[in-house]
């Protein structure tokens, strides 16, 4: 692993315990997942969100978009580093699924904990079809447990 590889790997860790420290403070809900978010641009956090933060329908991934300029120019090379995979389809039709907001938004880079189970959601394809528009995506097995935990009162299967 070059110098670079081994800064990058720090870093994605670095800011994957953030966004896992953010899922800590989402209100429990027995029908949601708890997550965190952090859109990270040149090294730096410029933007964070959490499940359930502004409303109770409310995504990590959207509440961290939300707080941002659809046209601010840092998106394009931005990171955004969320605990669960971001979802593909939303139960009401009034909000876009993650995967269309992180496409909308050009972020060319995503980084998650673990992937969506079937809990709530049959089918997630977030990290299809993020990946099937050039969209790279790297998990962090390592750090799935520590992101589930606060979610151990839902069925994890």
């Amino acid at each position: 692993m070059s110098a670079d590889d081994s800064a990058q790997a720090a870093a994605d860790r670095q800011f994957m315990l953030r966004a896992i420290d953010l899922a800590r403070r989402c209100p429990p809900s027995p029908t949601a997942f708890s997550v965190g978010a952090v859109v990270v641009a040149d090294g730096v956090e410029i933007s964070t969100g959490y499940s359930r933060e502004t409303d109770e329908k409310v995504h990590a991934e959207e509440s961290a978009l939300n707080k941002l300029d659809a046209d601010d120019p840092r998106l394009t090379s931005a990171t955004i580093y969320s605990t669960l995979e971001p979802c593909s389809q939303r139960a009401t039709a009034t909000r876009l699924p993650c995967t269309d907001r992180i496409l909308a938004a050009g972020i060319a880079r995503v980084v998650i904990a673990w992937r969506e189970p079937t809990t709530f959601v049959t089918n997630c394809v977030g990290v299809e079809k993020l990946r099937q528009h050039g969209v790279t995506v790297l998990e962090l097995p390592e750090l799935a447990a520590e992101a589930m935990s606060m979610n151990r009162h839902l069925d994890l299967s």
